[in-house]
């Protein structure tokens, strides 16, 4: 099973970097630098690179960001949903690809352009990101791609994860679920 973070200004704080990123490795083996509204995003960036490969993640990943992944040499980068145009980019440059899914049709088409792994959301209920599709969805998906599926979205409790894994998720990424 993946154990994925997703971090956020909430969940991480660069005075306390180090602790941190300790917390999260207790519990994730992958995890993101993910912060929409920095105006540091790249010194933080690289402060997050440094201090993460000090740790057992398998991989490191920035939000968005491909040309500064490439850079920083962060393992990979999580794309948004509005970002499938960038699968290739960042494949060709050697990146790990996962990027943000809310259909069966998204999914398909990033497994086409050539992602790595999608996440899939929100399975459950979570601020500000619509109805929850539940764990059906990750059933109905399972059966249609074959990258990996990460469920994301409102996952708190380890018997939500237990539930998404019994749908047929290869893992699962979480926010609150590392805090």
């Amino acid at each position: 099973m993946i154990s994925y973070a997703i971090t956020d200004p909430t969940t991480l704080n660069f005075s306390t970097l180090s602790s941190d990123l300790k917390r999260f490795a207790n519990k994730a083996d992958m995890i993101v630098y993910r912060d929409k509204n920095s105006l540091e995003y790249r010194d933080n960036a690289k402060a997050f690179i440094e201090e993460a490969k000090k740790y057992k993640f398998k991989k490191i990943l920035l939000h968005s960001h491909v040309l500064l992944a490439i850079e920083l040499q962060a393992d990979g980068v999580h794309l948004t949903s509005r970002e499938f145009e960038s699968i290739a980019f960042a494949k060709a440059k050697g990146l790990f690809v996962i990027i943000s899914t809310h259909s069966i049709k998204e999914a398909t088409l990033a497994q086409k352009l050539g992602a790595d792994m999608i996440s899939f959301s929100p399975i459950f209920t979570t601020p500000n990101k619509g109805k929850p599709i539940g764990t059906k969805a990750l059933k109905e998906l399972e059966q249609v791609i074959q990258i990996p599926i990460i469920a994301l979205g409102g996952i708190l409790t380890k018997e939500q994860i237990k539930s998404c894994m019994n749908s047929g998720a290869s893992g699962f990424a979480s926010i609150r679920y590392f805090s």
